[in-house]
């Protein structure tokens, strides 16, 4: 749980400051915000992913590097990619209706 509310953290950190660049340049550079949030996630997903993988897991833990990897990156960074493409596709359904 922990890791999911760390990657919406960071995919809102990636969406908003992709609004306040083109506020703070008074015109569109990112057009799409939520795909700024979704690269910010899986820059330091793959971040998060290297530092699990090339440290030694505790000697209390016998998992594995592979659970963690799955438990605190690939789930959370999938939830987030799910539902996004899932309001940007509501977000184009509406457009065709009016």
């Amino acid at each position: 749980m922990g890791a999911l509310i760390f990657y919406i953290a960071i995919y809102f950190i990636g969406y908003y400051a992709a609004h306040l660049l083109n506020q703070k340049v008074g015109r569109i550079l990112i057009r799409n915000r939520r795909i700024a949030g979704l690269i910010l996630v899986l820059t330091v997903s793959m971040a998060h992913g290297y530092k699990i993988v090339s440290t030694l897991p505790p000697h209390d833990h016998n998992d594995g590097a592979g659970h963690a990897l799955g438990l605190y990156v690939i789930m959370p960074v999938m939830i987030i990619v799910i539902a996004v493409l899932y309001l940007m596709w509501r977000e184009g359904n509406d457009d065709d209706l009016s």
